[in-house]
């Protein structure tokens, strides 16, 4: 029986060392920001790890009349680059959460 006590305080403390770690990357992917472009660099966003849009930098010479669905096109170009590179960069902070644990075969933490 009290095999099966040690067994538990063990399963216990390793969750307890789990949200310690998930708080901890919780915190890094909110420090994240990827910067993402298109038209070879004329539009640039900037996304955090939680998907918000920080900054967005568009080239002047990309500001010509007759040309709005262009320039629309790069902007929505640019913003979903960084953001895919956000949530790849989030998703590899997230995953250290598990580094060195024993946790049966498919058992993962929250991604999201």
């Amino acid at each position: 029986m009290f095999k099966g006590l040690g067994d538990m305080a063990k399963l216990m403390q390793q969750a307890k060392q789990m949200q310690e770690r998930l708080a901890e990357a919780q915190e890094r992917v909110a420090s994240i920001e990827a910067e993402g472009g298109s038209g070879a660099g004329l539009v640039t966003a900037a996304v955090s790890g939680r998907g918000e849009l920080r900054r967005l930098s568009i080239d002047p010479s990309l500001m010509v009349e007759g040309e709005r669905e262009v320039l629309e096109d790069l902007v929505v170009a640019a913003v979903n680059d960084a953001h895919a590179k956000a949530q790849e960069a989030a998703q590899a902070e997230m995953a250290k959460i598990t580094e060195g644990m024993a946790l049966p075969p498919g058992m993962a933490p929250p991604f999201g």
